[in-house]
């Protein structure tokens, strides 16, 4: 009779335990949508590098994911990884060996090209399309996507250019 006792007292305090509160879900926010683009050939393998290095680290002068890259490092490092194509190190550079394409006509893959300095070609991204590319911001940013119509970004915009060769 004492266990049953005992039994009692015990199930009756796992009835008594309060419930956690339960959290707040809140939705995540969306990213830009990329489900309008569409891709194929070497532009597709630009695209999928530059994607796969989303949140990397800015590092001034940085031409690898692991120390960090800068706007010039991360071109670099995708066409080289994407195409096998050795680029130059600076935007600037990058802008010599590129044709320019209309804005009317970038196509994925292509480069855009801003002057946030002070001068000519001195930030570089990759043209993604649907007016969205992606890039290595600043000191204390990571690579992300932004739009053309950034209003930032779309009164600095020099023009894009292309590596391609199918356009």
């Amino acid at each position: 009779m004492g266990y049953a006792l005992l039994l009692v007292l015990i199930l009756g305090g796992c009835t008594t335990t309060k419930a956690p509160p339960a959290k707040v879900v809140r939705p995540i926010p969306a990213k830009p949508s990329l489900s309008k683009i569409e891709v194929d050939g070497d532009a597709r393998e630009v695209v999928m590098v530059a994607l796969g290095l989303l949140d990397t680290g800015y590092q001034f002068g940085g031409n690898n994911p692991e120390a960090g890259l800068d706007c010039s490092g991360l071109v670099k490092y995708v066409y080289k990884n994407a195409l096998q194509v050795d680029l130059p190190r600076t935007a600037a550079e990058m802008a010599q060996v590129a044709r320019p394409v209309d804005s009317s006509k970038l196509q994925a893959g292509d480069l855009v090209f801003f002057n946030t300095l002070g001068h000519s070609f001195s930030h570089v991204g990759i043209y993604l399309g649907d007016g969205q590319f992606i890039h290595a911001p600043s000191s204390k940013g990571k690579v992300r996507i932004e739009s053309l119509s950034n209003s930032y970004f779309s009164a600095r915009f020099e023009g894009g250019r292309s590596l391609m060769a199918n356009q």
